[in-house]
């Protein structure tokens, strides 16, 4: 999957060099939005076991995740992940994405996100995904809504952000193709 300035590739262990220099590069900003993560996160071991786990999930057809890089560096600058998969009778799963804050506000998450609603629906053929956002995180309510989630309401303090219950904007679109 790509567009014209990144393509997207299934994370591995492989890519634990990268994943550890992106989370390293962004701790502070992406502490902001997502659950409190200790100290073995940010070494290559824990990088690796991440990729590891991520990898099981895979093969239980649970998540799925890519690396996106740029296309003229090949350099990771943030993921993407469907994950909390449900089959039949749901055909359901959530999306998460995180993006190197350098790089926000260029439209490369909306584009990536298009991306992974055609993969999802197409592919892995689920009928919904939903995102979940902190109210207050504006850009990327506003990435889910450009491309095509709906809001639902809100998921009170349903998520522990940095030690804390977070509420959580609750987004969604579902596969009218079908």
């Amino acid at each position: 999957m790509e567009d014209e300035h990144f393509f997207l590739k299934p994370l591995d262990t492989s890519h634990s060099e990268a994943m550890l220099q992106l989370e390293l590069d962004n701790r502070e900003f992406f502490q902001k939005f997502t659950p409190f993560r200790d100290h073995e996160f940010y070494t290559l071991e824990g990088q690796r076991e991440r990729l590891n786990v991520i990898k099981s999930m895979q093969e239980l057809d649970h998540q799925y995740s890519f690396g996106i890089h740029l296309k003229e560096s090949g350099k990771l600058i943030g993921d993407i992940s469907l994950f909390k998969i449900e089959r039949e009778p749901a055909q359901t799963g959530m999306l998460g994405y995180c993006l190197d804050q350098h790089y926000n506000g260029k439209g490369y998450m909306t584009q990536t996100v298009k991306l992974m609603i055609s993969y999802a629906f197409e592919v892995q053929k689920l009928h919904r995904i939903e995102a979940g956002v902190m109210p207050h995180n504006k850009g990327s309510i506003r990435v889910l809504e450009k491309a095509g989630f709906h809001k639902e309401g809100i998921a009170v303090k349903s998520v522990k952000i940095n030690g804390s219950w977070e509420d959580h904007q609750m987004l969604a679109i579902i596969n009218n193709a079908e």
